[in-house]
């Protein structure tokens, strides 16, 4: 497909008469490649089809025909990528429908002809059929991919071939209230992608069509609007924003909003509505000035009340909706241009008053040093004198005091202060309290409702004055000396206090956050406007700021903890508005000024003079993470590394804390973000020579410090002196690494590093030693690794004596193991031509008692095993033959003689102490190399049993961490012998593996790691040589076996890895029965072992598995297809391979994307008698394999004679799960107590499209088998379930608000989709009744 895309797009390939592209690739195989399984074939597929080398090129009635195929299998792709070719492909395509029917156009008006007339209607009927195609997509309960794809595709037919009546294809007509009425409830999608494309597409279509010209339907619409922006879900805000910038553009607007006021029964009089006599002002600007009064007079209402109750307002009006509705209102208007321009500064002057207003409201909870479990009583209730004490016992933790004495309650208030200071999600206990109406009404409040009414107005405050102050003309004689400003230079100066104010002392995330977003905006216009003084207040709000940083005391109103909270933001905002062009001078005032406190004061560190440090380490970390601030601050880097590692060595541990997020932030800003797991590949590092160029001030720093740190390593003295800065030391030196110039030209020398990095390795903590050797190998060149290596090994005791210091000898042998493997794992290290690179081995062998029981300490012994088996390993090693061999004999002398091979009577030293675990590893590593890595290169002992006995042996070993590291040593080499036998021709282990000792570990190991690493080597093996399985001595029949792993399977569920194994090995040994056993002599204890594993295969196609055991169950499924669902003898009986049938379906809708693609698999397994003529074979994506699914059980129901009962399984599918049928009810009440609501688990599934599907190919099966006899009773059992269901949903749908479709989508959508099910079910009863 890549190949013939490449060539039609380059004109290579064309079309011939009747033949597409030369016939080069027959139809059905383009058929199969456009719904192919994997993404890329697809889309080459469709290039193929709609890229052409010319534009004007016409379409053939086949690429049409294909497009027909393809279009509806692939509407729901979950990767955008996907999504994103598709729609550009068929961009393409409709581009070459437009322009090849232009030029029809024109030969027709020419002369007529009949063929020309042909394409055109086919190109009419084509694009109809799409867009109908796309209109059928809004079906409630439709997955966001699909709608986004469909708004999508609908907004390209919108923009080539307009939505117009009349001339051209005339796509108008086709568009139906129906189709506009989907395209609308659209904008209620919990997706704001949706909800901007659907409210785009609804301008586009035909307003006789859309029919929001008609009032009632003008006036619902509003009304729902307004209803929503008072919601206390935050998300029905976005969506009544929507519908407001819908309807703005009405002209009928105006009326509706009366009839809307009118029916408000407030208490004011309605603003007066500007009627058409100001006819110069276009109706947009009138409707959003009505829009926006009226949603101030609600505003202001609600804000008089919040102001006496905060709880009242957070439970039946939280103010943010109203302020996101405004913002999104305002947003539409083009302010350059506006008539009514005295009304406008009326209209600001209030906002900007109200919004100051609604801030005082909730700043006291968004400020109070805990906003996350506060609920601030009513000051009109009788409690309110105790719980005012207590806020005002709480207030002095809002300052700096903690950092020297914590204010405690006294004891008689505890009780009191337990139950104000909620967890977040408490119910707070039902408060009465007399809503607008008069009628009391209890309403219920969590402390999460309070701070996300809280937070979310703070936040929308922000928005609304930063967009008043941004887009909103300036009265400023220079740039609008006209008069025709709204916004006065003191007004934008009151909002940059007010920011100012809120990001200094807000605490909650949520609210500094976008306080900043507000407040970037307010920067950007005052560095744009006209007014020298507006363009200066960022530089004095800068200066007035760092200040108060430097002052800030305990007393000071500034945040210290939560990272400085708004303050860096504060800070940030002001530094990145400041031009690209100019000279940074801001930049680098301030940096220097914050460098200077973060450094620590010489005078002694008491806790008041840290708090500025503190604030300054914060802030740094910030700028350093900016991206706009780019390279800028690259000069700076190596001053914050110096303020990050002095940080380390304060007495208080607030400095110290920041100091390591500085650090860590640095070590991206210098390093790169991290690109693997692996922390030290050698993609986040830079040579020494690289580093020390960029950042020159560092390298007398970190020598200078590293000279101190090393000299406080003393391990000898028995005492542990732990230097503060040590380890960040070695964390920047590992990450760089040598470079082959390093030492030819550079002043700035590696060399004295390397001393003071080998001193460290004698350090007393476990953690610096290994720090210290990862960091030695960048000092150290590829040409001296060698010789380096000797020198450290000539520093080891030769004889094992009185005084050795283990800790030294361990530091050493560390360092000299981390240099070689370097150096063997270096591409660039001069090949051994000279002698002296021989001799690392003879180096070694005066110093092998390390490695023998002489030696007393296991980690040092261990360490010493890691060093011959990097040697004696399969790598290639510059040592000469002879020695090598020599070496490997060593070795292996140890290894025989060690505890783990030959444990020797009660001299035998204890092997629970510490490092016994490691020391038993390291042996383990080098039996593996003998017995399973490389054999072929230790010279065995008469080898044929050897290797099997060292390889039993250690699977018998009591620590099971050499247990878990042999099987999964083990478990690579079978799994690479496979996959190498397939290609070499390489043969299995040069030993026969006794299975017999796997097979009774895996009925004897107790550790789960070790037990599934087990299951998972015999599930590799094949079964022949499992069979009969032993345990120990006795042997097992298959049914014995098959009930021990499915005991096992049933109570393992709490590890993931264990339960997959299990489950493979069982579904083989369960296949395995099948098959071997002919049908008449099933046991009954057989039958009974297949159900058991269908239940357990069902249980894990579940929505809410991990997704591992899907992917296992899967598996499992795809590889019983030829066996067990498809066997024409229905070997687990009819109810059982239905229900497995259901399972794979399940999993064919589950939203991974890897769980379908591996259950789509299935289709590859079907017997080939089963296969249909027509339907491709092979790889389909999951839609499609779904479909053919389907299609191939109805097929199967009427092989087996069991067309009645599947008819029956098939219509119980259709009517869905009753169990959750019935939940839908209660739920509806329920749902209103949770802020936000909870959705499907699974977005991707369309329970809607399943049950037409199932409906269309049941209809088909009754068509085809004309009179199943399903009894009268089965008939009439299904009709009472579906006529309840018919019942309930009437039931619920009486229950639903006005349009529920946007007041109550979630409910909506359960509901229409249990009225769809039981009206196809009723259908399909109803035919089967009459035949």
């Amino acid at each position: 497909m890549t190949c013939l895309r490449a060539a039609r797009s380059q004109g290579v390939l064309k079309s011939v008469e009747k033949e597409l592209w030369g016939g080069l690739v027959p139809l059905p195989l383009m058929r199969q490649a456009l719904v192919h399984k994997h993404d890329q074939v697809r889309m080459d597929a469709l290039g193929l089809v709609c890229e052409s080398h010319r534009s004007t090129e016409t379409l053939s009635r086949q690429e049409i025909e294909l497009i027909r195929h393809f279009l509806p299998f692939n509407l729901n792709s979950q990767s955008p990528g996907v999504r994103q070719q598709t729609v550009s492909l068929l961009k393409k395509l409709l581009c070459r429908v437009k322009d090849s029917a232009q030029l029809l156009q024109k030969k027709l008006d020419q002369h007529h002809n009949h063929k020309d007339q042909q394409v055109f209607n086919m190109y009419q009927e084509f694009l109809r059929w799409f867009c109908e195609t796309l209109f059928q997509v809004f079906h409630p309960g439709a997955s966001f991919s699909r709608c986004l794809m469909a708004l999508h595709l609908l907004g390209l037919i919108a923009e080539h071939f307009t939505f117009n009546t009349g001339c051209g294809f005339a796509l108008g007509e086709s568009v139906s209230f129906s189709h506009a009425q989907a395209v609308l409830y659209c904008l209620a999608s919990n997706f704001l992608e949706v909800k901007h494309l659907a409210c785009n597409l609804l301008q586009k279509l035909p307003p006789a069509a859309v029919r929001l010209q008609e009032p009632e339907r003008l006036h619902s619409l509003l009304q729902v609007a307004l209803n929503l922006s008072t919601s206390t879900k935050p998300f029905d805000s976005v969506t009544a924003a929507h519908l407001l910038n819908l309807l703005l553009h009405q002209p009928g607007l105006q009326d509706a909003l009366l009839r809307c006021i009118q029916k408000q029964h407030i208490p004011v009089q309605p603003p007066a509505l500007i009627q058409s006599q100001t006819s110069e002002a276009a109706s947009l600007e009138q409707n959003t000035l009505a829009v926006v009064q009226w949603l101030m007079v609600c505003l202001k209402e609600e804000v008089l009340k919040a102001e006496s109750s905060l709880l009242q307002a957070a439970a039946s009006y939280p103010l943010y909706g109203r302020a996101h509705c405004i913002t999104a209102v305002l947003q539409q208007l083009n302010t350059g241009s506006l008539v009514l321009l005295s009304e406008w500064r009326a209209v600001v002057s209030e906002l900007i008053g109200l919004c100051y207003r609604m801030s005082d409201v909730v700043s006291p909870v968004v400020q109070s040093s805990s906003p996350e479990g506060l609920i601030p009583m009513d000051t009109e209730s009788e409690t309110s004198a105790g719980l005012q004490k207590i806020l005002q016992e709480i207030q002095p933790r809002d300052t700096n005091d903690f950092f020297t004495s914590a204010r405690e309650l006294d004891p008689s208030e505890s009780d009191c202060n337990s139950e104000q200071k909620e967890p977040e999600n408490a119910v707070h206990k039902p408060q009465s309290c007399n809503s607008g109406g008069g009628d009391g009404e209890a309403y219920r409040v969590t402390a999460q409702m309070v701070l996300v009414c809280c937070w979310r107005t703070m936040k929308e405050v922000s928005m609304l004055l930063g967009h008043l102050c941004q887009s909103m003309p300036l009265c400023c004689p220079l740039t609008h000396a006209d008069g025709r400003g709204v916004v006065t230079v003191d007004q934008v100066e009151g909002v940059g206090q007010y920011f100012r104010e809120q990001l200094l002392q807000s605490r909650h995330r949520g609210a500094f956050e976008l306080a900043y977003v507000g407040f970037v905006r307010l920067t950007e216009m005052l560095c744009r406007s006209g007014s020298a003084t507006l363009q200066q207040l960022p530089a004095h709000w800068l200066k007035e700021v760092l200040e108060e940083v430097k002052s800030s005391d305990p007393s000071s109103k500034l945040c210290a903890t939560r990272r400085s909270a708004g303050i860096p933001f504060y800070i940030q905002a002001l530094l990145s508005s400041e031009p690209k062009s100019s000279s940074c001078g801001l930049l680098k005032m301030t940096m220097r000024s914050l460098t200077a406190l973060a450094m620590p004061s010489n005078d002694a560190d008491t806790e008041s003079s840290s708090v500025p440090q503190v604030h300054a380490l914060n802030i740094l970390r910030a700028l350093y993470r900016d991206t706009r601030l780019g390279e800028n601050i690259v000069p700076f880097v190596s001053d914050g590394m110096q303020a990050a590692i002095l940080g380390f060595t304060s007495p208080v541990w607030a400095v110290r804390n920041s100091s390591t997020l500085l650090f860590s932030t640095l070590i991206t800003r210098i390093f790169g973000v991290k690109k693997g797991k692996d922390e030290h590949s050698k993609k986040n590092r830079m040579t020494g020579r690289e580093f020390f160029t960029r950042f020159p001030a560092l390298y007398p720093f970190l020598l200078s410090q590293l000279q101190e740190a090393a000299a406080s390593v003393n391990s000898d003295s028995g005492q542990v002196k732990l230097h503060p800065s040590l380890f960040l030391l070695l964390l920047v030196l590992g990450r760089l690494y040598p470079s082959p110039m390093d030492g030819s030209s550079s002043p700035l020398g590696l060399a004295p590093f390397m001393p003071l990095i080998i001193r460290c390795g004698r350090a007393a903590v476990y953690r610096t030693r290994e720090m210290a050797a990862r960091a030695l190998v960048p000092f150290v060149l590829v040409t001296q690794v060698p010789s380096t290596i000797q020198t450290l090994l000539e520093e080891l005791p030769q004889e094992p004596g009185p005084g050795l210091q283990q800790n030294h000898i361990h530091g050493t042998l560390l360092q000299v193991l981390s240099l070689l493997r370097s150096y063997l794992a270096d591409t660039h290290r001069p090949q051994s031509g000279n002698e002296q690179d021989c001799d690392l081995s003879s180096a070694l062998f005066p110093w092998l008692w390390l490695a023998t029981r002489q030696n007393p300490c296991l980690v040092t012994r261990g360490a010493f095993l890691d060093l011959l088996g990097c040697l004696c390993g399969c790598l290639p090693v510059p040592v000469s033959e002879s020695q090598l061999k020599k070496l490997r004999e060593e070795t292996l002398q140890i290894l025989m003689a060690s505890e783990l091979v030959a444990p020797q009577g009660p001299n035998n030293m204890n092997l629970s102490v510490p490092g016994a675990t490691q020391y038993l590893q390291s042996l383990a590593h080098i039996a593996v190399s003998v017995c399973v890595e490389s054999p072929h290169l230790w010279d065995c002992p008469e080898s044929a049993g050897f290797q099997r006995d060292l390889l039993e042996r250690l699977l018998r070993c009591l620590h099971y961490e050499v247990r878990l590291f042999v099987l999964d040593q083990l478990l690579r080499r079978l799994q690479k012998t496979e996959e190498e036998s397939q290609h070499r021709g390489q043969g299995p282990l040069p030993f026969d593996l006794s299975v017999s000792s796997l097979t009774s570990l895996a009925f004897h190991e107790t550790y789960p790691g070790c037990q599934a690493k087990v299951l998972q080597v015999l599930a590799v093996l094949p079964l022949s040589s499992l069979l009969p399985w032993r345990d120990g001595m006795t042997s097992l029949s298959c049914l014995e076996v098959l009930e021990h792993l499915l005991t096992l399977l049933e109570t393992s569920t709490h590890s993931v890895e264990l339960y997959c194994a299990a489950l493979s090995l069982t579904s083989q040994l369960v296949l395995h029965l099948a098959e071997s056993t002919p049908q008449q002599d099933v046991s009954e204890a057989a039958v009974v072992c297949l159900s058991r594993l269908g239940a357990l295969v069902m249980q894990g196609c579940t929505e809410d598995q991990p997704a591992e055991v899907k992917l296992m169950s899967a598996e499992v499924l795809v590889k019983a297809v030829p066996t067990l669902l498809t066997a024409p003898a229905l070997p687990l009986g009819i109810t059982h391979t239905v229900a497995l049938w259901k399972s794979l379906f399940t999993l064919l809708q589950d939203e991974d994307q890897d769980v379908r693609d591996g259950a789509a698999d299935f289709t590859c397994y079907i017997p080939a008698h089963l296969h249909s003529t027509g339907v491709s074979t092979g790889a389909v994506s999951p839609p499609v394999a779904l479909e053919m699914g389907v299609g191939l059980l109805c097929q199967l129901f009427q092989m087996w004679d069991q067309v009645a009962a599947g008819m029956v399984n098939l219509i119980q599918w259709l009517l869905g799960d009753e169990q959750s049928d019935t939940r839908c009810e209660e739920s509806l009440d329920l749902d209103e107590e949770f802020l936000f609501e909870k959705g499907d688990l699974n977005l991707w599934a369309e329970p809607l499209l399943w049950a037409r599907m199932l409906h269309r190919h049941l209809s088909a099966l009754v068509s085809v088998t004309h009179s199943p006899d399903v009894s009268a009773a089965e008939l009439d059992r299904l009709s009472a379930i579906a006529k309840s269901n018919a019942l309930a949903a009437q039931h619920s749908t009486k229950a639903l608000p006005a349009l529920p479709q946007f007041s109550a989508t979630i409910e909506y959508a359960k509901i229409s989709l249990r009225k769809e099910r039981t009206s196809l079910a009723l259908n399909l009863l109803d035919t089967l009744r009459s035949s």
